[in-house]
């Protein structure tokens, strides 16, 4: 049976250059590189027509308010004849509109829409434009910044909407076809042609979840939320960034894979916000010192040096001391490749680890569910005559230190944000960090640290954090 024949009408001229080549008898079929001239000058055409028409160009409008500064403010003649008061009234507030674009794919035939979050953060008015030219308003259904995601819905549905049908993007492979599909610069919808240039790329700083799809499928500003498409016409991922010294294409463009898509879409269509697996154990990457102390061959894996009490990995059997060596049958690379693939599968569906533990490997099924609120949050604002006037605490469980981007080790407290103009800020604290203990007195939950903090007034204060596995001690008067 040819490859054409194999792959079916709808992939007919991709299908040749693409498909595995079925050898009668054969117990297994690989990908074939193009076998003939014919061949090499078959088109994309096909896939493209059945594909374009579900990535829809999206245009934002936001108003932004700014003080408009009148030259006269800066005249000292002006002012020591008018005074300051009647200068600062030369400046009048002025609004104007600030436009932005990018991309987006029809995931359902309802209208839901799926783009990145940095295309319409902030936006107070949002158009989708089909390929067909039909437009329509959006609003946003939610939005999930730790993967910048966002999902859409059109205000009014249009009829007869194109969907795109997700790929498993576990199943790509290095040198793979794919297409971009965009609208760059705002031209028009484009559509441009590489390969897969790597997989689980996770130095890239774009998101919390950092493992992206990466190509030389030509990705330039206005592509972002846009489709990466495979040769069978499924969705890939989704294009959200690019390297590039000059803001232009180099050949080096991230997209979000689909199956961490999917999941992000299902959580915030079922819950209104993203809801990600939760494994409950934090580690560190295996480097070739601890490969060689654990008597492994090469570098790779996640050492687990902590395990969440009632966790799915306590429940597991986990142990601080093992090594997590792979995921589903995945190998791991490091510690941020073991996060992408825990948060990109599915909450109440058995996992598998690969773990190492005293020198023997073992296969350990986990099923992973969503992180808990408990305790409660308890997101308090400090206000008065204190050294953390100006942050917003918060008890810290696994459910917030998921969104965070925090390792769980227990109940401790953050803080959420910290007010730049305050008085915490002036002296130092930053958001993220963990509130150890105030004036000596160990802190354990926003309850005591009120407690303290309005106590009777004190002329001097010392108040310690936790800041990226050191402890800071601040002292105030």
């Amino acid at each position: 049976m040819s490859a054409t024949t194999a792959r079916g009408l709808a992939g007919l001229a991709l299908a040749a250059v693409l498909a595995a080549v079925s050898v009668p008898g054969a117990m297994a079929t690989e990908k074939q590189p193009p076998q003939s001239r014919g061949e090499m000058a078959l088109s994309f055409a096909p896939v493209v027509k059945r594909t374009a028409p579900a990535v829809v160009n999206i245009y934002t409008k936001k108003v932004v308010v700014r003080q408009a500064v009148s030259p006269m403010m800066n005249d000292p003649f002006f002012r020591r004849f008018f005074g300051d008061e009647f200068a600062g009234r030369m400046g009048m507030p002025q609004k104007r509109i600030q436009n932005s674009l990018g991309s987006g794919v029809i995931v359902r035939a309802d209208g839901i829409i799926l783009t990145n979050n940095h295309v319409i953060k902030d936006a107070d008015q949002i158009t989708v434009v089909l390929s067909d030219r039909r437009e329509a308003e959006a609003k946003v259904v939610g939005v999930d910044e730790r993967t910048d995601l966002a999902v859409l819905k059109l205000v009014e549905p249009l009829g007869n909407l194109p969907v795109l049908e997700f790929s498993d993007s576990d199943q790509l492979e290095v040198g793979d076809l794919v297409l971009a599909i965009g609208n760059p610069f705002g031209v028009g919808q484009t559509v441009t042609s590489g390969i897969v240039s790597a997989l689980a790329r996770t130095s890239v700083g774009i998101s919390d979840f950092r493992s992206f799809i990466q190509t030389d499928a030509a990705i330039n500003p206005g592509n972002s939320g846009g489709a990466l498409v495979t040769a069978e016409g499924k969705l890939a991922g989704i294009n959200t960034a690019i390297y590039s010294r000059d803001g232009g294409n180099v050949g080096i463009g991230f997209a979000i894979p689909a199956n961490m898509v999917r999941t992000t879409l299902n959580g915030i269509l079922e819950t209104g916000k993203a809801v990600h697996p939760w494994l409950g154990a934090s580690g560190q990457p295996v480097d070739q010192e601890v490969a060689a102390s654990l008597g492994l061959d090469r570098p790779g894996g996640v050492l687990i040096n902590h395990v969440v009490a009632g966790s799915p990995a306590a429940r597991a059997g986990l142990q601080s001391g093992d090594v997590i060596l792979s995921f589903n049958g995945k190998d791991l690379s490091d510690v941020q490749a073991l996060r992408y693939l825990v948060a990109s599968s599915e909450s109440g569906r058995p996992a598998r680890l690969g773990v190492l533990r005293e020198g023997r490997l073992r296969d350990v099924e986990i099923v992973m569910v969503q992180a808990p609120e408990n305790p409660s949050r308890d997101v308090t604002e400090v206000d008065g005559r204190t050294p953390l006037t100006g942050t917003r605490l918060a008890n810290l469980n696994p459910a917030l230190a998921e969104e965070l981007g925090m390792d769980y080790q227990g109940p401790q407290v953050v803080l959420m944000a910290v007010n730049r103009n305050g008085f915490a800020a002036q002296l130092g604290f930053e958001p993220g960090d963990i509130l150890v203990a105030i004036n000596g007195t160990k802190v354990g939950s926003v309850k005591e640290a009120i407690g303290l903090l309005q106590g009777p007034p004190r002329s001097q204060w010392l108040v310690s954090v936790i800041r990226d596995g050191q402890v800071m001690n601040i002292r105030v008067g």
